[in-house]
């Protein structure tokens, strides 16, 4: 029996950054965990990723903006309770810090459920004479450096899935079950950093927006929206398999939907215009994001747009600059003006982390906030100057006190980041950078 999506991806296109699976890509293994993929149920919903579509519209005309954060590569360990519920705080409280100085609603998305992959500049590792495969995400291979942890395992695929479910589960349990309700925004606070400045600001602002809903409520006003927060999940849609088995034609428009995430981005290791990566994200009608680098230029974007996007669908495309601190006020101007003038509407977004990585002298890979605020000022200077709306951020975070990018108002250091380096890939901001950073840029945005 044949299914509408049995012809919907074109063969023989060339997919870049794919795990070596065990049998090759037509072996046994990774056919029957695609079979197994194929038959559950879907973990988001097409109506979801078509009100996620329409918010983007909105940032877009400058009418919202986009905050996305989460972790760089999720695992299987790190999908525990406190962990999720602290990513979901740490997003939130950045989205209350953000909506209440610029009075712009939030859009609130999380590199969550789904960020098991990460793409490798090179397939193998080797550590003194023994030679093995690359860790490339918790959805292929574990992080420990032997041959059977190594191994691709397309059983990993499955696993991906199932704790993607029980992560949205518990996301939709906290946004939707009194924990987001914006009169809680004290609690958010709870077991936090009240004690350091970045705290002792957001205390002062939880109080004003108290006094705010404790007058509203005297007046008789109770929004329902207040209790409840549209929480949205992504992730970059690197392996194939995994995302075609879990793309699904909705019932409603027969149009095909990728449902394993409401937002899916191409990287900038996996934007070939003839790639089958490209090639995938046309077919699906997702809301679709695109990472952009320094050396990306006019013609990349619009040839990208017209790939994607040749209808102009409202809220189709984001794309996502990743320049580094020291380039993007030379590499961005062109491209923010030549799709603007070629009246492509699309939200503009800046990731600040994946262009400032560097190696300290410990040997820990991190970053310093300090480039992590320059590339966003950088990115508002830009938009300021060409008229056109700063629309977003997408950061690399997490909801606990790690130490693993350099500066903040802890004033972390080289040194310091052997106490608590979790991340199994890149360094993210903690939970108190992750707030200074807000407050920062709540403040560009009050003076767009």
């Amino acid at each position: 029996m044949t299914s509408p999506l049995d012809n919907l991806f074109t063969p023989g296109l060339v997919a870049a950054q794919q795990p070596q699976w065990p049998g090759g890509p037509e072996g046994a293994p990774i056919k029957a965990a695609v079979a197994e993929l194929k038959s559950f149920p879907p973990l988001v919903f097409a109506g979801e990723c078509d009100d996620l579509k329409a918010r983007i519209a909105l940032a877009a005309e400058g009418k919202a903006f986009w905050l996305q954060g989460g972790d760089c590569a999720e695992t299987f360990a790190a999908a525990t309770a406190d962990s999720i519920r602290n990513r979901i705080k740490t997003i939130l409280q950045m989205a209350a810090v953000l909506q209440y100085y610029s009075s712009l609603p939030v859009v609130k998305v999380g590199r969550m459920a789904g960020q098991f992959a990460k793409p490798r500049s090179n397939d193998m590792e080797t550590r003194g004479d023994v030679t093995l495969p690359a860790y490339r995400g918790d959805a292929v291979n574990a992080i420990e450096f032997n041959e059977a942890a190594r191994t691709p395992d397309p059983n990993r695929l499955v696993r991906v899935y199932n704790t993607s479910a029980s992560t949205l589960n518990l996301v939709r349990a906290f946004t939707q079950g009194g924990f987001a309700d914006l009169r809680q925004v004290h609690e958010w606070n709870k077991g936090f950093i009240r004690d350091s400045s970045v705290g002792e600001r957001y205390e002062k602002m939880a109080n004003e927006i108290g006094r705010a809903l404790s007058f509203m409520q005297s007046a008789g006003v109770d929004p329902e929206s207040f209790k409840s927060v549209d929480f949205f999940s992504s992730h970059e849609a690197l392996i194939l398999e995994y995302e075609k088995a879990l793309t699904r034609i909705d019932s409603r428009t027969g149009n095909p939907y990728d449902v394993s995430g409401h937002f899916i981005w191409i990287g900038e290791r996996t934007r070939q215009l003839d790639g089958a990566h490209v090639d995938f994200a046309s077919k699906v009608r997702n809301p679709i994001g695109i990472k952009l680098g320094p050396k990306s230029t006019v013609d990349d974007a619009l040839a990208l747009i017209d790939k994607l996007d040749p209808n102009r669908e409202p809220g189709r495309i984001t794309f996502i600059t990743r320049m580094g601190a020291g380039k993007i006020r030379e590499a961005l101007p062109a491209l923010v003006d030549g799709v603007t003038k070629s009246g492509a509407k699309v939200l503009w977004v800046c990731d600040p982390m994946h262009g400032n990585t560097y190696e300290a002298p410990t040997g820990y890979k991190t970053r310093k906030f300090d480039d992590v605020m320059d590339e966003v000022k950088g990115f508002f200077e830009v938009h300021k100057a060409l008229g056109t709306h700063p629309g977003g951020i997408h950061i690399e975070l997490t909801g606990d006190d790690v130490t693993e990018c350099v500066g903040g108002g802890e004033q972390i250091s080289h040194e310091d980041l052997a106490s608590r380096y979790e991340t199994a890939c890149d360094p993210r901001l903690n939970h108190s950078q992750s707030l200074e950073l807000a407050f920062l840029v709540a403040e560009m945005l009050r003076d767009r």
